[in-house]
């Protein structure tokens, strides 16, 4: 294995973390985001408000995008596992 495949190797985990995390980790801030609106409106603050909401939001998107995220990963393993014997020389 060169260099340069395993840094793309590299990138290509980083983009596949990214594509993987990301509607968990955007739901999580737009309710976030949300909630402190509320907060700031009606002077709650209690700073354990944020959590149930918060994780419900992440546990939807869990159930909406799953079968995407999990699609994502089967290719990029499945992938990965084909590349293997050329990996190793």
């Amino acid at each position: 294995m060169d260099v340069d495949y395993a840094v793309q190797v590299g990138r290509e985990a980083l983009f596949v973390v990214m594509l993987v995390s990301a509607p968990m980790l955007g739901l999580g801030m737009l309710v976030g985001i949300l909630v402190s609106v509320f907060q700031a409106t009606t002077q709650i603050q209690e700073q354990t408000l944020v959590f149930i909401p918060k994780i419900l939001a992440v546990f939807v998107g869990i159930v909406i995008f799953g079968s995407t995220m999990l699609n994502i990963l089967i290719a990029f393993t499945s992938q990965l596992f084909n590349n293997l014997p050329s990996m190793i020389k």
